[in-house]
């Protein structure tokens, strides 16, 4: 619910949208609601009209999607194929560059460093911290603790029902986790845990047990040409914030592009099957 408010309200402070929930005037589905309530498919959203949240009211959405945001940082679902950062010498958008133009539109200053990294074409949360000192903060919080994370793929293929791969990327240890959440003709949808944190470490596992991601080019699962990344998505992520002590839980939309291909492969059963999703 909360990540809704910020795209909906992006300049209410905080204490404003916890005000809404407090007093009822924030419903889902007929009923008062609060700030962490997770959203279903065919959920519907009641936000009670005053001058105050008509003045808060976006004319539209920002150009990201944001799903948290606080002093110390901003918590993006970054799409299917935008970079992290501009590229040597190539004038593209970028997901930093893009954080930035919002942060200038909103009359605020300072330069947002990344917490954690997605490849180019995944998708999913992504935490950029505000000022150094909150990047110094986080950065040791991963250290320390890491992040726990779970990812939404679609890999070639009929793998187990559930299962662990454990191999060693460039002479590390790594173990990924996984459970298959519907198998099709061919391909299967997949929740995945990843144990540790290599570069590249759940696309490389797939290709290794012959189930590469679909649309990984590099490694095996060919192109999608009618979506612009590969079909994986990190969908939960979960941290005690290192100022707070709070324990957050993120949860980022999967995009259109994504939910059409698991249309294409799931037909009727794809509306319950992402009405359970929240339940892992």
């Amino acid at each position: 619910m909360e990540n809704l408010l910020y795209n909906l309200l992006p300049a209410a402070p905080h204490g404003y949208l916890k005000q809404l929930a407090k007093t009822g005037h924030l419903q889902v589905n007929g009923a008062p609601t609060s700030l962490d309530t997770l959203l279903r498919l065919g959920d519907a959203v009641t936000l009670k009209e005053s001058g105050r949240t008509r003045q808060l009211l976006a004319g539209s959405r920002p150009g990201l999607d944001i799903l948290y945001e606080d002093q110390w940082l901003m918590v993006f679902n970054k799409e299917p194929g935008l970079p992290m950062h501009r590229a040597a010498e190539v004038d593209e958008r970028n997901l930093v560059e893009l954080g930035m133009k919002l942060v200038t539109e909103r009359g605020g200053e300072g330069k947002l460093r990344p917490i954690n990294r997605l490849d180019r074409g995944t998708s999913g949360v992504v935490m950029l911290a505000k000022s150094s000192a909150s990047a110094a903060m986080f950065g040791q919080m991963l250290q320390e603790e890491g992040l726990d994370k779970l990812y939404l793929a679609v890999v070639a293929g009929k793998p187990a029902p559930t299962g662990s791969i454990s191999a060693a990327l460039e002479g590390k240890e790594a173990e990924t986790r996984f459970r298959v959440l519907f198998q099709g003709k061919g391909i299967a949808f997949v929740a995945v845990w990843p144990v540790t944190g290599r570069m590249h470490q759940i696309r490389q596992h797939f290709k290794i047990t012959g189930h590469p991601i679909r649309g990984d080019k590099r490694y095996g699962g060919g192109t999608l040409p009618e979506y612009p990344g590969h079909l994986l998505h990190s969908f939960r992520t979960t941290f005690v914030h290192p100022s707070t002590g709070t324990r957050l839980t993120l949860h980022a939309p999967l995009p259109a592009g994504f939910i059409a291909q698991l249309r294409l492969m799931a037909g009727d059963m794809l509306a319950p099957l992402l009405r359970e999703l929240p339940e892992l």
